[in-house]
């Protein structure tokens, strides 16, 4: 490895800067480099939290139910749909995890396109997605169309249409990628889906909270992620599902439970769908979990996704500026064009796992990602271009 001086890269101005006294700091973090896999707590959270448990919880009891619990869920979907999904309000809920929400979607877009029988996913898609495709295309005789794209990119709209067909249920592909960090057009590739009558299921979870989405002009037919990355819920986080509107009157719940019910406390009835995204909902709401990503959304509404947006992309450019100067040894396994680069990048190099793991000792946290990435996730409102210059300087004493 070459030597280098101090800052040799200068970091951009940071219009966001007064939003890191907001999160909680770590004790020993020298750098933190993993906010797209588990976002930071804020300060906020400390008191929230316990405020909840002491006179919302204990002291109204199960009074709290009438006073507000049970359509909080709600509540909350419609500001993640309004700061983050660009969607109108009563098509985004928070429940259940990531994975029974894919299931959902997946298992409902079978039903409503009967006759059909091809769903269509990434090879090298997340693990979780997968495994749902998989399970479900053995249990109803389905054919997966595994798209495959370059490490360092993902789907096109070109790639797309070549496994879309009137065959096609659904496609289900990650807004961003997980480990390349490439960002879809997700207009044009949704438009290619469902030119030939399928369904578009977004997974969002490396998306929402970095990238400025627009579900609703986009339309999107479904989409869904997690809220313990970008928007910081802790974890084990509740999940959030978008359905358009368009599709509520039909949508089939796979997993029927009380509160998505028409009538909820009509315990002696037939179960009959509530009207509206309500319907997705199977059991009761997550309330004590959904504390901490209240309070990032109220800093996500403050800072405007458009700005988070742009210091994203800065802080991005300044990290692989600094792996361009300080490890020229290293591939960089995400987009160089930042209108198609997430929130994180993937530096692949034959040293990964043991310098992640000598790093992590350090206080030093970027993301190992098999077989040979080092994921480095920047989430804009809690990491700093300092933090980044110092982690990216160790990352290249560790890799030497």
């Amino acid at each position: 490895m070459n030597a280098h001086p101090a800052h040799a890269v200068p970091a951009p101005p940071d219009p966001l800067e007064h939003f890191l006294d907001e999160f909680v700091p770590g004790d020993d973090l020298v750098a933190y480099l993993d906010g797209n896999s588990l976002g930071r707590p804020l300060l906020a959270t400390v008191e929230s939290v316990p405020h909840f448990v002491r006179d919302n919880w204990g002291g109204r009891l199960i009074r709290g139910w009438d006073e507000g619990w049970l359509t909080r869920a709600e509540e909350l979907g419609d500001r993640i749909g309004a700061a983050c999904l660009g969607a109108a309000a009563g098509q985004t809920i928070v429940a259940d995890s990531t994975t029974v929400l894919i299931f959902k979607l997946l298992r409902a877009s079978i039903d409503a396109r009967p006759g059909r029988d091809e769903l269509l996913i990434m090879r090298d898609e997340f693990p979780t997605d997968r495994f749902i495709v998989e399970r479900l295309a053995d249990d109803h005789g389905l054919t997966i169309r595994w798209i495959d794209a370059p490490a360092d990119a993902g789907v096109t709209p070109g790639l797309i249409a070549q496994h879309t067909s009137e065959r096609t249920i659904a496609a289900l592909i990650s807004g961003v990628s997980y480990r390349s960090g490439w960002w879809a057009d997700m207009a044009a590739v949704t438009e290619t889906v469902q030119a030939h009558g399928a369904l578009m299921i977004w997974d969002c979870s490396h998306a929402v909270g970095s990238v400025p989405l627009a579900l609703d002009a986009w339309g999107v037919d479904m989409a869904v992620g997690c809220s313990y990355k970008y928007l910081n819920g802790g974890p084990g986080a509740p999940a959030w599902a978008y359905v358009a509107e368009r599709h509520h009157h039909r949508f089939r719940n796979p997993i029927p439970g009380w509160l998505g019910a028409r009538e909820p406390f009509a315990m002696t009835t037939a179960y009959s769908p509530a009207p509206g995204i309500r319907r997705l909902v199977s059991g009761t709401p997550p309330i004590v979990g959904m504390l901490p990503l209240a309070d990032m959304l109220s800093l996500i509404e403050r800072a405007g996704i458009a700005a988070i947006r742009e210091k994203s992309v800065a802080l991005t450019s300044y990290a692989i500026a600094l792996i361009d100067d300080l490890i020229p040894d290293a591939h960089l396994a995400s987009p160089r064009d930042p209108e198609r680069r997430g929130g994180h990048i993937t530096v692949d190099h034959p040293h990964a796992r043991r310098a992640v793991e000598q790093l992590w000792g350090e206080g030093v946290i970027p993301d190992f990602r098999h077989p040979s990435g080092v994921r480095i996730g920047l989430s804009p409102l809690s990491t700093s271009f300092a933090e980044v210059d110092r982690g990216v300087r160790a990352l290249a004493q560790a890799l030497a």
